[in-house]
């Protein structure tokens, strides 16, 4: 072992003891939650930049200023504890204030991919019984689509959010700015009576089956991954500029970024969207020393042309997840980063694993009480022995990741009670035990001296959801709307490899209905554009006479996967959606040939 090794490991002790001050157990009626970060953080350095967005600059105090005006007025329109707002806006100040407002009146923000249209959308706002819409004028289309829906009945007020004011405020909506225009600024009353236990956000997620599921995020479990990042995976402070491009309606940049600005009092620079091409003249422009990632964006910066001097930034740390081992070494030595914190998480989960002591190519570890068992992946299911119990992995040896469910490790779920028992696996090792499922695979690595604690790697998605342009795919939803073209009987939809691609591309079996003997490649694409997210529609089709299922007749997908598209192995029919096409064609071995090559531009 080398003495390098070690030191390198002891000077992280004092940020993880910091860490576990900061996340020491406290009851669930304890009076905190992320507004009140921001309020103590704007008392403390009212003047600091608090965020950079398109031009504007707003300090700690005129952020805090902005939500507590928008208390004022949605407190004024009938809001109160408990009650739950849907939120749809693209990243921005606005997006910010908005969810720290609803926090300090001790509401719960639900955060609406902005990708989502018609039927899934009006389900996401359903499901939480919202009584609330706020939306930016940037998806006044999307909404106006509908607000109509009867499932939409309780949702009493629409409030329109201005952005580059190409579009007024509708009649049936009202302008959150004017309305806040002339609130009081000062912090309200109703913060200090916010609890850890009080539900903070709603994130939806794309579960194993179905449309998305609302998982259900409490102060407590928001600001111990604020903390985490802020103490001891991006070590911020007050001095540091976090870089974020990640849409906030998801937890990696929201937890991670947002919550570590909250709490350390860093600066942000958001972004709408990601650019790779403008990514490192803005850090450069802003000083941005942190950036949060997902593994997907990394690749995307890889492929940039490279320059001799991309090392030269501020950057000096990154925490995020997905960073595949494949690109680690390479990105950290082309763009300077010398810590890379890499996590592991969900947003409904009661697992976490942070790569706190900086060891390449791993997620990390975690002091929370889990388990790796044994899992088939050809028939996707776990393994049990006779008495029904699952059977852990050897070191080394990938298994199926299980949180144990504990007062102290709780599975908060999802609002969908039906949907949580699912995620719940029972009588485990002994009779009586529970444990959260996550549905991947992880295995141990070795990664040299780190104080006994043993560290793990992230190996692959199991079942029915992938992961595709960083978004979660549900292969059961994907199939609903597929098997809903005339011309399809039915449909086994799962991910396949892309060299050079983060994720799995989405894939589709197809048994054509009786007497369909050519599928309509133009009605059917212009089915799957129409009704699916551009993350969630197939990219590849085989055409299959009849689909295969096991004895209980539950589709088969493990040889499927294996032989993805490849051409060689594959008789059936094969078809691709291009990169940036809307209809389907025939895969042409040259342009497979493209895709082994990582040369295809997914």
């Amino acid at each position: 072992m080398q003495l390098t090794e070690v030191a390198s490991a002891l000077s992280e002790v004092p940020s993880i003891l910091g860490l576990a001050r900061e996340i020491k157990p406290r009851p669930m009626s304890t009076r905190d939650c992320f507004a009140a970060r921001v309020e103590a953080t704007a008392s403390k350095y009212p003047e600091n930049t608090a965020v950079i967005f398109e031009g504007q600059q707003l300090s700690w105090r005129e952020l805090n200023e902005h939500a507590n005006r928008y208390v004022g007025a949605l407190r004024g329109l009938g809001l109160k504890h408990g009650d739950t707002v849907s939120v749809m806006m693209e990243n921005r100040i606005e997006y910010l204030a908005t969810i720290i407002a609803l926090n300090k009146l001790g509401a719960t923000g639900a955060l609406i991919n902005t990708n989502l249209t018609g039927g899934p959308l009006v389900h996401c706002m359903s499901i939480t019984d919202s009584r609330m819409c706020i939306f930016g004028e940037e998806l006044l289309d999307t909404i106006a689509g509908i607000r109509s829906d009867p499932a939409l009945a309780g949702v009493t007020n629409y409030l329109f959010v201005p952005d580059t004011l190409a579009l007024d405020c509708p009649l049936w909506a009202i302008d959150l700015a004017e309305e806040a225009a002339d609130e009081d600024h000062k912090n309200p009353p109703e913060t200090g009576r916010v609890t850890l236990g009080d539900i903070a956000l709603y994130i939806f997620t794309s579960g194993t089956t179905g449309l998305p599921k609302a998982a259900v995020l409490s102060n407590r479990r928001y600001l111990l991954s604020a903390s985490a990042s802020h103490k001891a995976g991006l070590k911020c402070d007050v001095d540091d500029c976090i870089y974020l491009c990640l849409p906030l309606y998801h937890g990696t940049g929201l937890f991670l970024g947002v919550g570590a600005s909250f709490c350390s009092g860093a600066s942000m620079f958001i972004r709408r969207r990601f650019s790779a091409s403008n990514f490192l003249s803005e850090v450069r422009e802003h000083g941005a020393t942190c950036f949060i990632y997902i593994g997907e964006l990394c690749r995307y910066l890889l492929n940039t042309p490279a320059q001799a001097d991309d090392y030269k930034n501020p950057l000096y740390t990154m925490m995020g997840n997905g960073l595949r081992p494949d690109i680690w070494h390479e990105f950290k030595e082309r763009f300077g980063i010398t810590r890379v914190s890499e996590f592991y998480g969900s947003s409904e989960g009661n697992v976490a694993f942070f790569n706190l002591f900086n060891k390449d190519c791993t997620v990390g570890a975690t002091t929370l009480p889990v388990a790796l068992v044994k899992y088939d992946i050809d028939s996707d299911e776990i393994v049990r022995d006779r008495k029904g119990h699952c059977t852990r992995v050897a070191d080394g040896e990938p298994g199926l990741l299980l949180g144990k469910i504990t007062p102290m490790t709780a599975f908060e779920g999802y609002t969908s009670k039906e949907a949580t028992q699912q995620k719940i696996l029972r009588n485990v090792f002994r009779r009586g035990d529970s444990w959260f499922n996550t549905g991947d695979l992880m295995k141990t690595v070795d990664v040299g001296f780190a104080l006994g604690l043993a560290h793990y790697q992230f190996v692959d998605r199991v079942g029915d959801t992938f992961r595709w342009k960083s978004e979660n795919v549900s292969t059961n939803e994907v199939g609903e709307i597929i098997n809903g073209h005339a011309q399809i009987a039915f449909c086994n939809v799962y991910g396949v490899e892309i060299p050079k691609a983060d994720g799995r591309a989405g894939m589709a079996a197809l048994a054509l209905a009786d007497g369909v003997r050519q599928l309509d490649l133009a009605s059917f694409s212009a089915h799957v554009c129409s009704q699916l997210p551009g993350y969630a529609r197939p990219v590849f089709l085989r055409i299959q006479r009849e689909l295969d299922t096991t004895g209980t007749f539950k589709l088969v997908k493990g040889e499927l996967r294996s032989q993805a598209y490849d051409l060689k192995q594959v008789k059936d029919a094969l078809y691709v959606m291009k990169p940036g096409s809307s209809v389907y064609e025939k895969l042409e071995p040259a342009f497979a040939a493209k895709i082994r090559a990582g040369k295809a531009g997914y």
